[in-house]
């Protein structure tokens, strides 16, 4: 199977061919870095100076597909320029090819070609010094380091500065993803609340008027009419007022709209009174305190209303009863009622009331149980949950 090389990329042909045609131009010139009477020349003949130039800019075509073969092949090519009359391209390709090396290569490559270039400049510095014992061996320490160590530190801090931008974008990019993130969170989760606030406040008005209102049409009893009518009236008045509510703290974002449509315990007498207008036999038991946080406070409100809207769609006749009780840093909630088979719900129903009810105990951190039981009254429906009120992580 043939292997492929990669594509060199257009801006590397394009080097290649200037280091090239310039090599060519200082060749037909006649320039080059060494004469033939220069002891180191040991290829004389101007011809021979084309092949490393040649090989070289060949090379630059891969510095960036090919970073390490490239820099490996041009080495062997300056090699063969030192023992020629040589040329200032190759040489300065040469560097090019060291540089792109540090820069394109991968990072074992990036890191040893530094230490590597170092470790030429010093023993071309020390070794030739020690054998001539002349000052002028310093200048080969001098070329070695500017045409090897001196790109490859290059090479270096553009790379370390490449990556830092790099991870600098990358930071950028999580940032705005996770902020993103959280912006569609809190949008699904302002959605959440907005809809358990809007059946809280408005399915037991609305389930009160279902259920009259079919009493009203089903019965041929003047008085009974009347009474189901106004109690139509009045839920519908509630409703209306609780809407009201509700779509004034949407439009005002100030904080002085919260408490007006932030119910708490206290209310629970009112609660219980408009149920039992509603049709429902209950009793209330609330041993509450005063010093409950509102989110709590609310929570349970919400969770009782529920529960009395269910109970007043779904429960047989019977005695519904609420508690609510702190002790021990916690507040029990537990309504029950009568359950039973029925041929159909007094008003129609969706589930979203126990699913709002978990949603709110989940965020406070509590604990939430909704079905039938067995009493010594028969068989009941229970709504049981215990919401946490002291100081801690919500769970």
């Amino acid at each position: 199977m043939a292997v492929r090389l990669p594509r060199p990329h257009r801006m590397d042909v394009y080097i290649a061919v200037a280091g090239l045609l310039g090599g060519l131009l200082l060749w037909g010139l006649g320039l080059a870095t060494r004469t033939a009477r220069d002891g180191i020349v040991v290829l004389e003949g101007r011809w021979w100076i084309l092949l490393p130039l040649v090989v070289t800019s060949a090379c630059e075509a891969l510095r960036r597909t090919m970073p390490r073969t490239a820099l490996l092949v041009g080495w062997a090519a300056l090699t063969l320029d030192t023992i020629t009359q040589g040329s200032l391209l190759t040489v300065l390709m040469f560097t090019d090819l060291v540089y792109a090396a540090v820069l394109y290569g991968p990072p074992a490559t990036a890191r040893r070609v530094p230490w590597i270039s170092g470790l030429a400049t010093v023993a071309f510095t020390v070794v030739p010094l020690g054998a001539f014992r002349k000052p002028e061996a310093l200048l080969i320490g001098l070329v070695v380091g500017l045409v090897s160590l001196m790109p490859a530190m290059t090479g270096w801090i553009v790379r370390n500065h490449r990556d830092a931008a790099e991870a600098a974008r990358l930071r950028a990019e999580q940032t705005a993803l996770l902020a993103e993130m959280d912006r569609a969170q809190a949008v699904v989760s302002e959605r959440a609340r907005m809809a358990r606030e809007l059946h809280d406040m408005v399915a037991n008005h609305l389930s009160a008027i279902a259920i009259h209102s079919t009493a009203a049409l089903s019965l041929d009893d003047p008085d009974t009419s009347r009474q189901a009518l106004g109690v139509i009236r009045e839920n519908s008045v509630e409703g209306l007022a609780e809407m009201r509510r509700l779509i004034g703290i949407l439009r005002d974002s100030s904080d002085d709209t919260e408490p007006s449509a932030a119910p708490t315990l206290d209310g629970l007498g009112s609660l219980v009174e408009g149920a039992r207008t509603n049709g429902l036999d209950v009793t209330l038991d609330a041993d509450h305190g005063d010093s409950l946080p509102a989110p709590v406070e609310m929570a349970a409100y919400r969770i009782i209303q529920e529960s009395l809207t269910n109970a007043l769609k779904h429960a047989r006749p019977g005695r519904v009863t609420v508690a609510a009780r702190q002790s021990d840093g916690s507040l029990d909630i537990t309504v029950t009622s009568p359950y039973g088979d029925r041929d159909r719900p007094s008003a129609p129903g969706s589930g979203a009331g126990l699913v709002g009810m978990q949603e709110r105990v989940a965020l406070l951190g509590g604990t939430f149980e909704a079905g039938p039981e067995s009493s010594e009254h028969g068989k009941i429906w229970s709504v049981r949950a215990t919401l946490p009120v002291t100081e801690g992580e919500p769970a």
